[in-house]
């Protein structure tokens, strides 16, 4: 099963898509009887729409009614309604699913962005400042008392999105990231949990253990959540020994931090 899943994951990453493939073959009778149905019902005089393209959409009838990354669906909406009850004066985020949590936090407030990538668009409620928070000159401080950072840390310094390579890009980050908060301000930050190690480039995936190493020093933990390998998000879980050192038995799970800064 792991080399089918391994398989699939390599033919994605060059565009192929199998499940995508199969059922768009599955797609096909459906398609012709369908569209033969409609041009012998337009045949009875109905010319309002003519069809003019033929643009065949032959695998959403498989499909389930929402397709989404469960990681990022579950954890978006969590910490989104975690600042709307906050109401913080001023929230940031650190390069976070436009299309996914920035846009849930921007339904109801303002929030501004750091990405190491540009953005071409603008969208109310949304500014933006392309900023690299590895880099050595990061001068930001103090500057919100609201701060979020999820599925991010984990790719710095791997050069997936055009970062440097740097083997210590992700405690970088941390620290810059620390620095942008103002004392006893909130900080949102999830990541991959399980047995540590790289997937390059793809992200790190730490132990709990490692994390609350880096955590501890700068933060008091307020909240914990964490999805586990069968996306189930489970809430205000205690970080106790076992849980901490068998990082909740997860391979792939996602590890969500509600923090104050010390």
């Amino acid at each position: 099963m792991k080399l089918i899943s391994k398989i699939h994951l390599y033919l994605q990453t060059f565009g192929f898509y199998p499940r995508i493939f199969s059922n768009s073959f599955r797609g096909i009778p459906s398609y012709i009887k369908n569209l033969n149905s409609f041009k012998h019902s337009m045949s009875d005089g109905e010319d309002d729409f003519p069809i003019t393209t033929l643009y065949p959409c032959l695998d959403d009838r498989f499909a389930n009614a929402g397709d989404f990354q469960k990681h990022y669906f579950l954890q978006d909406i969590y910490v989104a309604r975690k600042i709307f009850e906050n109401n913080p004066l001023k929230h940031v985020d650190i390069g976070s699913r436009i299309d996914g949590f920035v846009a849930h936090v921007a339904s109801f407030r303002e929030i501004e962005v750091f990405d190491i990538r540009k953005l071409d668009y603008h969208f109310p409620n949304i500014s933006f400042t392309q900023a690299d928070l590895m880099s050595i000159n990061f001068n930001i401080k103090n500057y919100c008392d609201s701060l979020s950072c999820l599925h991010v840390l984990e790719h710095f310094g791997l050069g997936r999105y055009g970062d440097a390579i740097d083997i210590d890009g992700h405690i970088k980050g941390f620290n810059n990231i620390h620095q942008i908060l103002k004392q006893g301000g909130k900080f949102y930050f999830s990541t991959p949990i399980g047995k540590q190690r790289i997937e390059f480039d793809a992200h790190r995936v730490f132990s709990i253990s490692y994390l609350l190493n880096l955590i501890q020093p700068k933060f008091k933990i307020d909240s914990f959540a964490y999805i586990d390998d069968s996306d189930v998000l489970h809430r205000n879980i205690q970080l106790d020994k076992e849980n901490t050192s068998s990082s909740f038995y997860c391979n792939f799970g996602c590890a969500i931090f509600e923090l104050t800064k010390l």
